[in-house]
């Protein structure tokens, strides 16, 4: 596996130079990115393009997501229900910014929640259908979050071999979610179950524990009632076939075809987002441009951490957006 990818603990050699041909990885983030205000730069600078993808979210949800997106507190934006339509009309927002501008990616991928927006760029699914999918998603989340009080901690300093032995020698649920880079992971479960693993996690030396700002315990087996729910939603929508290949987050391939997006989708809800394999997955198909499309700057912060060599820009503001175009247009 030739992977140019520090994770892997291999040489940084070069080897996602295709002849000096660059490729781009656009990277989709996930719940957590919201911010206040993270949409006032995109509705005032774009209104031909980002603010024509807001009014046809509002359109399709009946929420008042410019004015979330552009004025909501923290608080609100932090609602499941909420938050999860709210990044996915934002980052498609920006893609739609870039893409006016001429930007192609080479291939795409998105964090969790971010993999919808990564099908919708790619052609599988329709905007329309993505919103409508994403907003009974955040709904059904915020069932389970309030019936089952759950946690998610970031985990950094502790090796995920190491993470999932003591989140299985702890009392209730609490499991390995992400895995986003060799030197942290993400733990989701109930409450209880995730502040005892961590106190575990500090006696063994992790270097910080930071709880996520989300709204319920997602990709752990918490959420498996809700799969035969989703599914039935996702089986009343069309899934098309790829124009752009999709990296999935569940399983760091390829995904084949409408059916197997359908069927990610419905996965994605209790597997762990496999991050680590989906930047060595791009990585081996020659990347050497990563690409974060929407709120926030985790994942171009993963991507700086794990590819040596590479191109690594977020478009989470004005200037950041322009730097993008310039870059890629």
């Amino acid at each position: 596996m030739s992977v140019n990818v520090i994770a892997a603990g291999l040489p940084l050699d070069g080897s996602t130079d295709q002849g000096g041909q660059r490729r781009v990885l656009a990277m989709f983030p996930g719940q957590g990115s919201q911010r206040e205000g993270m949409a006032a730069h995109l509705i005032r600078e774009h209104p031909d393009t980002a603010g024509a993808v807001f009014e046809r979210a509002e359109e399709q949800l009946g929420l008042p997501l410019r004015a979330l997106c552009c004025e909501g507190d923290a608080d609100r934006l932090r609602a499941t229900e909420v938050a999860q339509p709210a990044i996915l009309v934002t980052a498609l927002a920006t893609f739609e910014v870039l893409r006016a501008e001429g930007f192609a990616p080479d291939l795409v991928a998105g964090h969790s929640l971010g993999e919808f927006a990564a099908l919708t760029a790619a052609g599988v699914l329709e905007l329309g259908d993505a919103l409508t999918l994403v907003r009974r998603r955040g709904e059904l989340m915020a069932e389970v979050a309030a019936a089952v009080p759950g946690a998610m901690t970031a985990v950094s300093g502790v090796e995920a071999a190491r993470i999932e032995e003591i989140c299985a020698g702890v009392d209730g649920v609490v499991e390995l979610a992400n895995y986003n880079a060799p030197d942290q992971s993400v733990i989701s479960g109930t409450a209880d179950a995730v502040e005892a693993a961590g106190e575990l996690l500090r006696a063994e030396g992790a270097g910080k524990l930071v709880s996520l700002r989300v709204g319920a315990p997602f990709h752990c087996s918490l959420m498996a009632a809700l799969e035969e729910r989703f599914a039935a939603d996702l089986g009343r929508v069309e899934f098309a076939e790829p124009t752009i290949d999709v990296i999935s987050s569940v399983t760091a391939q390829r995904v084949s075809s409408g059916d197997d997006a359908r069927e990610l989708l419905r996965r994605q809800l209790t597997a762990p987002v496999r991050w680590i394999e989906v930047i060595g997955a791009a990585a081996d198909r020659g990347c050497t441009d990563y690409l974060e499309i929407g709120p926030g700057r985790v994942l171009s912060g993963l991507a700086n951490r794990m590819v040596g060599g590479a191109t690594v820009r977020s478009t989470q503001d004005a200037r950041r957006i322009a730097a993008a175009v310039a870059e890629y247009a």
